[in-house]
């Protein structure tokens, strides 16, 4: 609940769905955690994929693979991308809205905020589970961005890359609305001229175009713009082939993945994440939003599990060093011979402690008599002291 979401409704649902009370910093807490623990998985699963070299699953015969990515508010006023890679199977072509229509199935999706170079590692996981470098064919619909082609070079150098043909056709707008006027009839007749030959006849024709433009507007530097960012693409842009082939020319679906997957549940009213925490939400919107829900909760609990014991394990082996170098000093002490070994007499202490008033000149044996005070003494003279004295004075007292 915590992942699909705001952490609020999420305690809310919990309540009344299943009667269970816990607080928004709970529900907070466990989703990072199970989150973490799910980057774990697949970061150790990237790690067994480098080192054992498994042979990949056989993928299907057309395959799409699309990556773009999406901006994320954190705390401190920072925005900062998501990158997502969706994969899934091309199907059939429909004719739809008086055109064909290519569509793709069976998406699944993997998202990390990371630099490209570890963002192409990180989703080798994913790739080799659906069988990306063993798939028929491979079609790779992009942006156009450099760190995208970067990202197909790394798993699959010879897919066949399109430029999103919404993209193009920004571009070709950008140069018309220059020359003609934003939204006027001439540029809407250009554009739907320029348009159709791109889709149905290639690049060439509208390259063309474009540069007699840039020449004939010498002081427009929108078209040299646009015209230097469809030259550096124009081997994405053979639609007619996308056609013939039945490959997708739109990034539909990796759109659509930016907002169902990461801008829905990290992008809501006044969110501001911590960018330690991204990562652990996305991982677990990837599983919700791929199916995979059941699968990854296994997993995350074997994860969980297995630290529980090497916490314990190292625990472990570090009383028994702490025990072994305990041994260790005591055995290393220094040892007396026994021929140099010599008993001291015990020395004999007195039976009791002497009197502190007693006198040092003073015979113990000598029995002691009362103390009496002396004939000057204040004590006799009071009256208390006087009968106290005559008391114990051998003669009695005489009747007056």
């Amino acid at each position: 609940m915590g992942s699909s979401t705001p952490f609020e409704e999420a305690v809310e649902s919990l309540a009344d769905t299943l009667r269970v009370h816990v607080s928004e910093p709970t529900a907070r807490r466990q989703t990072q955690k199970w989150g973490a623990a799910y980057v774990g998985v697949q970061e150790e699963e990237v790690k067994r994929i480098e080192q054992e070299l498994p042979l990949a699953p056989i993928g299907p015969d057309k395959m799409l693979l699309s990556v773009d990515g999406a901006m994320v508010p954190l705390v401190g006023g920072e925005w900062a991308e998501v990158k997502t890679v969706v994969l899934g199977k091309i199907d059939e072509p429909v004719w739809e809205s008086e055109e064909w229509k290519v569509h793709a199935s069976e998406l699944t999706y993997f998202s990390r905020l990371m630099e490209a170079e570890d963002f192409d590692r990180a989703a080798l996981g994913e790739t080799h589970r659906r069988g990306v470098e063993t798939a028929a064919q491979v079609v790779a619909v992009t942006d156009g961005a450099v760190w995208e082609q970067g990202f197909i070079d790394y798993h699959r150098e010879d897919a066949a890359r399109v430029l999103d043909f919404a993209h193009a056709a920004g571009y070709v707008a950008q140069a018309g609305n220059a020359v003609w006027g934003d939204g006027t009839a001439t540029t809407k007749e250009w554009l739907s001229k320029q348009l159709h030959t791109l889709k149905h006849e290639g690049p060439a024709d509208v390259l063309s175009e474009l540069r007699t433009l840039a020449q004939d507007h010498p002081e427009l530097p929108t078209l040299n713009e646009s015209l230097a960012y469809l030259e550096k693409r124009e081997a994405q842009m053979q639609y007619p082939v996308c056609l013939v082939q039945g490959w997708p020319m739109g990034s539909g679906a990796i759109e659509s993945g930016n907002k169902v997957v990461v801008e829905a549940r990290l992008r809501g009213a006044g969110m501001h994440w911590a960018r330690s925490n991204v990562n652990p939400m996305v991982a677990l919107r990837n599983a919700l939003c791929s199916d995979r829900w059941t699968e990854a909760c296994a997993q995350i609990l074997t994860h969980q599990h297995l630290q529980k014991l090497q916490m314990r394990q190292l625990r472990r082996e570090r009383h028994l060093a702490e025990q072994t170098t305990a041994h260790a000093t005591t055995a290393t002490l220094p040892c007396t011979p026994l021929a140099e070994l010599t008993v001291q007499p015990p020395v004999s202490q007195p039976d009791s402690l002497p009197d502190a008033r007693a006198s040092d000149a003073s015979d113990s044996t000598t029995p002691r008599e009362p103390w009496r005070p002396g004939p000057d003494h204040p004590w006799r003279h009071s009256p208390i002291g006087k009968a106290r004295y005559r008391s114990r004075s051998h003669a009695p007292l005489a009747k007056n």
